[in-house]
């Protein structure tokens, strides 16, 4: 038996010796390598190269890459442009199959050529950009560690981004929620590290005021100014986000407009684009709109003749819209640059259909925002909703992803539209899908963690990011992934102490702890609201005003015996590390956020997740009532109100348990925003949609229905397409609208509800009519 138990552990060994091998003879070892740059490529990019890899090899490795200038060693970086013929007197490498005859614009190839014990890792530009991207990957394919660096041998990879622009936007104005505290030092590295990624472009928002933000380290004329020599240095194209006078039809409006502009020109280093939205904010007509840009394309080319004027239509109505493009086609002006899609854009399809061929066609998606946007998250739980509200740290590779496929096809390129780093993963992961829109995002994730938190990490941090999206996907209370993220983030967090420090690690972790939280809270405190209604029930028996105090004595038990402390404590301590690291502002009170809508979770952590608040002001409003008779209806329709009985249905028309609506919202402005996020409404009514639709199977065809809608404003309400005729019809917020429904329009127990939209397109949509709450109720 021993003899035998030796033979396999000699086996075991021997096989996990060759495979130990086969393995180091897959890698190559960078350790050692020299860096050999060629003079043919044009400052600032030979600088900016050599800098980018000797200091974030040295970061992750503590190796310190020489910079040679003739080919020594037995390991090189070799770093050429692909037209180059030789470099430091050797010839490039000749092309493969696999490679394109001449790379497009911006590509690069990587390849490693093996001549006896000599490796040469090449990397070669179709251009100085092709450099960059070359050596971004680079960086983003190296298993880099303490005193380590390898990777794969036998490379020859190729690649060219597919869409010629790719950038973000990176306003430096006290509305971002960390940007205003940061140095030109922290600009100038995420700049890199956002070229690294294959971003391009990176637009500024120019003339904020200096005491605008309390956080400004650099006064912010002085920093639009410094965004542009960054962009230089690293060879992206320098936006600004201007929108012309709000009215140009004031007195002077136009020149005062055009004065502004041009000052900023003259300073400026670099610029490429100016964009003008048209609207949000502003809301000229393009009669006055058409001549302010012409007038400003004339001043731009004085001092940046590349550069192109842009405009959005966000906000324009269908008259504003067919105004602009009829001027296009008549006029054809040169001064047009392009057109931007943004929120509240025409339909982008439309859009790019209607523009003629000679205008460029730029996205600009809202990647930063979670509710009341662009691109709400599809089916978000309100207790989210409440809590982290529009800019939590949201990382959501697979809903961007198919967003980027669904809208930037009609575009040449984007510059997405964000507020802070809470959306850096998806910065990341547009701006690789714009190099290549095939490339599946688990593995942009996992070149995201390799590079940002080690290889050691990195599969692990890269499913905790999925996980992370996971948590967001319909109702809390049914989401067993919650707690398994929290398993594997603290996992995490405690096997990796040199990540502590990390801010991309720092916002990730928190959002574990603060996701786990609030489901805990919200299953407590929707426990509190079940036994209070409990109470309620007995008010006949005890009396209204001892119904009422006994029931909100419970109800408060949600601020004294609050749960999960501990989760809570995590997430505040790992928001003053982000404050500390950069600048992180979430909190108005305790860290200056610029308002309660810009990241401040930490206001909203401890909001309530059930109707305590409209309880109180209820049962005030009760106890005005002239009767007991009327105080106890009043409390049974209260204790009644989502559970209206046997055959009977209630649905809160966006929340994520809805279980008869079949609709969503486009925007999500499903969520209504009042008192700085702390409405005292009832939650159902902090919900809402403008056309819900509903489907019911299975009604009793012989039963006596009726339909019950509370919203705001207008309810045009039809059943299996036939318009119904109230019988009561309330308008006000917590308000109700009765339609009693015919027997014949349920025959076969199917019953469909629609809503016909007003017409209301001149009135703001805080001010539309909207539906919140329907009851179908059989009588």
């Amino acid at each position: 038996m021993k003899t035998i138990t030796k033979f396999w552990a000699i086996i075991i060994a021997f096989n996990a010796l060759f495979s130990c091998a086969n393995e180091d003879q897959g890698k190559l070892d960078l350790g050692q390598a020299n860096i050999l740059i060629s003079p043919q490529i044009n400052s600032p990019i030979r600088e900016t190269a050599e800098e980018i890899l000797v200091e974030e090899i040295e970061k992750r490795t503590a190796l310190h890459l020489k910079v040679a200038d003739k080919w020594e060693g037995n390991t090189t970086i070799a770093i050429a442009l692909e037209n180059d013929i030789e470099l430091f007197g050797k010839k490039l490498p000749l092309k493969s199959n696999s490679v394109p005859e001449n790379l497009k614009a911006e590509g690069y190839r990587i390849y490693h050529e093996k001549e006896g014990n000599r490796n040469t890792i090449w990397i070669l530009g179709a251009d100085t950009r092709g450099i960059l991207f070359g050596v971004g990957k680079l960086l983003r394919m190296a298993n880099m560690k303490e005193g380590e660096i390898t990777i794969k041998s036998a490379i020859d990879f190729s690649e060219a981004p597919e869409y010629p622009l790719r950038g973000h936007q990176f306003g430096f104005r006290n509305t971002a929620n960390s940007w205003d505290a940061w140095t030109v030092e922290q600009f100038d590295q995420h700049f890199r590290e956002q070229v690294l990624f294959g971003a391009n472009s990176f637009e500024n928002i120019p003339f904020q005021k200096v005491n605008s933000s309390p956080h400004f380290k650099v006064n912010p004329q002085l920093m639009e100014i410094e965004l542009s020599k960054i962009c230089e240095k690293y060879d992206a194209e320098y936006w600004v986000w201007t929108p012309a006078p709000h009215d140009l039809t004031i007195h002077n409006a136009h020149q005062e407009g055009l004065a502004e502009q041009e000052a900023f020109y003259a300073k400026c280093p670099r610029l490429d684009g100016v964009f003008v939205p048209g609207g949000d904010p502003g809301e000229n007509h393009p009669a006055q709109l058409i001549p302010y840009l012409n007038d400003l394309s004339a001043i731009l080319k004085e001092y940046h003749p590349e550069a192109g004027i842009w405009v959005s239509l966000q906000g324009f109505n269908k008259e504003k819209v067919e105004y602009f493009f009829d001027y296009l086609e008549q006029n054809n002006p040169d001064w047009l640059k392009g057109l931007v899609y943004g929120p509240s854009s025409p339909p982008i399809d439309l859009e790019r259909k209607l523009l003629p061929k000679k205008y460029l066609h730029r996205f600009y998606p809202d990647i930063t925002h979670t509710v009341r946007c662009q691109y709400p998250v599809d089916n978000w739980d309100q207790a989210f909703a409440l809590t982290l509200g529009r800019e939590p740290c949201n990382p959501q590779p697979f809903m961007y992803t198919d967003l980027f496929h669904r809208d930037s096809q009609f575009t040449d390129g984007f510059i997405t539209y964000s507020d802070g780093t809470h959306d850096d993963v998806n910065k990341v992961l547009w701006s690789q899908l714009g190099v290549n829109p095939q490339k599946d995002p688990k593995e942009i994730i996992m070149e995201y963690s390799r590079f940002f938190f080690g290889p050691e990490v990195a599969e692990e941090a890269t499913d905790g990011i999925f996980a992370l999206e996971k948590n967001w996907e319909g109702p809390i209370k049914n989401n067993d992934s919650i707690k398994i993220t929290l398993a594997l983030w603290t996992s995490l967090e405690e096997n990796n102490p040199q990540l502590s420090d990390n801010w991309r690690w720092q916002q990730l972790v928190m959002r574990a702890y603060y996701d786990a939280y609030i489901q805990d809270r919200l299953a407590f405190e929707k426990g509190l609201e079940a036994e209070a209604n409990e109470i309620l029930a007995q008010a006949k028996k005890i009396g209204a005003e001892e119904a009422m105090k006994n029931a909100l004595q419970h109800l408060n038990k949600a601020t004294t015996d609050m749960v999960s402390q501990d989760l809570k404590e995590k997430v505040f301590e790992y928001a003053d590390k982000l404050f500390r690291s950069i600048g992180a502002q979430l909190s108005v009170e305790k860290y200056q956020a610029r308002n309660a809508e810009r990241g401040a979770i930490l206001d909203f952590i401890d909001y309530p997740l059930n109707n305590r608040w409209w309880l109180e002001d209820e049962f005030d409003k009760i106890r005005e009532l002239g009767t007991e008779k009327e105080k106890l209806a009043r409390l049974d329709f209260i204790r009644t109100y989502d559970s209206p009985g046997e055959g009977s249905f209630y649905d809160n028309i966006s929340s994520a348990d809805a279980e008869h609506v079949t609709s969503k919202t486009d925007d999500a402005i499903d969520f209504l925003w009042e008192n700085d996020g702390l409405s005292r409404k009832r939650l159902s009514t902090q919900l809402f949609q403008f056309t819900p639709t509903l489907e019911y199977h299975d009604l009793d065809p012989n039963a006596s229905y009726l339909i019950r809608v509370s919203g705001f404003g207008e309810a045009l309400l039809r059943a299996n397409d036939q318009r119904l005729v109230p019988t009561k019809y309330e308008k006000g917020f917590e308000e109700f609208k009765e339609f009693p429904l015919p027997k014949d329009l349920i025959k076969d127990g199917t019953l469909k509800l629609s809503f016909d939209k007003p017409d209301e397109e001149h009135l703001n949509w805080r001010k539309q009519s909207r539906v919140t709450d329907v009851w179908l109720i059989k009588e």
